[in-house]
């Protein structure tokens, strides 16, 4: 009975961990700043091929998936000003110019360095509870995602840089006023949701075949986790991963992994239409 309990928590524990490392970025750089940023699968694949190759140079596998981070990290705080900042009063042009750039990572990674990347092979380690069988490192990425939750809530609710990000989302022009640096907070806090898809990409890349697409295999799962959680990142991003993965685990463990892939898209659409604000929104609703 325990070993069927902990398999289905370990099920929901791996698909929570996708949704949450999935979407985390995204959630900041669109829940905060309003920028759909269509480039989101590009700096999860930037971070997991630079994880990889720094592997390869013979890094070890942890400092070479910090080495992803601080790369997707860096080339958003870069990007930023050049890019994005244009457009944070235009959220359909800012569609388009990071869908165009998208397009021009993929196809230049494709030229670059080619249709595939040799991998690194997910670390070996398990362990068994009755006749089960499970991956450690599967339970590491759990741990991460509950770990990049933490960190975007002390980051946000417990710093000074996150009192000022929060202020200058909220009134740019009255942040700046009271002596907030404005452009240093946009390009700081896209760079934080680039970095954090450089750390999905990281943390991904022992378990994927690297391919200039990898990123779309993220796309559909980090934006429908930040549109059911709602504006508010800090509220809505942990409830709408446990809700959706609860629903995929369900499903796959009953009809298999294609129908838990349309049930956690119609579940979506219910939860959209019950709660439109999302699950920030209702529980901004509730606390006051």
């Amino acid at each position: 009975m325990f070993a069927d309990l902990f398999a289905y928590f370990y099920q929901f524990a791996d698909v929570f961990a996708f949704l949450v490392l999935s979407a985390a970025g995204l959630a900041i750089i669109f829940g905060m700043m309003s920028i759909i940023n269509m480039a989101h699968g590009e700096f999860i694949m930037c971070g997991a091929y630079i994880a990889t190759a720094a592997y390869h140079a013979g890094l070890p596998l942890p400092v070479a998936q910090a080495a992803g981070v601080v790369v997707a990290g860096g080339i958003g705080i870069v990007i930023e000003p050049i890019l994005i900042r244009p457009f944070y009063s235009r959220p359909l042009d800012s569609l388009l110019i990071t869908w165009g750039l998208s397009l021009v990572v993929t196809q230049g990674t494709l030229v670059l360095l080619g249709s595939s990347m040799p991998g690194i092979g997910t670390p070996s380690g398990g362990f068994h509870i009755g006749e089960y069988g499970f991956s450690t490192y599967r339970m590491i990425l759990f741990a991460a995602a509950l770990l990049v939750l933490a960190f975007i809530y002390v980051l946000f609710k417990r710093t000074r840089f996150g009192v000022y990000a929060c202020a200058t989302m909220q009134n740019a022009a009255m942040a700046q006023a009271l002596g907030v640096r404005r452009n240093r907070i946009y390009a700081l806090t896209f760079g934080i949701g680039a970095g954090l898809a450089g750390l999905c990409g990281a943390l991904y890349a022992p378990t994927m075949t690297l391919i200039p697409t990898m990123g779309a295999t993220f796309i559909v799962e980090s934006f429908v986790t930040v549109v059911v959680g709602g504006a508010n990142v800090l509220l809505g991003t942990a409830p709408a991963a446990i809700a959706l993965a609860v629903t995929r685990t369900a499903l796959n463990g009953l009809y298999g992994q294609v129908f838990g892939q349309i049930g956690l898209l119609l579940a979506v659409v219910l939860i959209v239409r019950v709660l439109p604000e999302g699950f920030s929104g209702w529980l901004a609703r509730r606390a006051g």
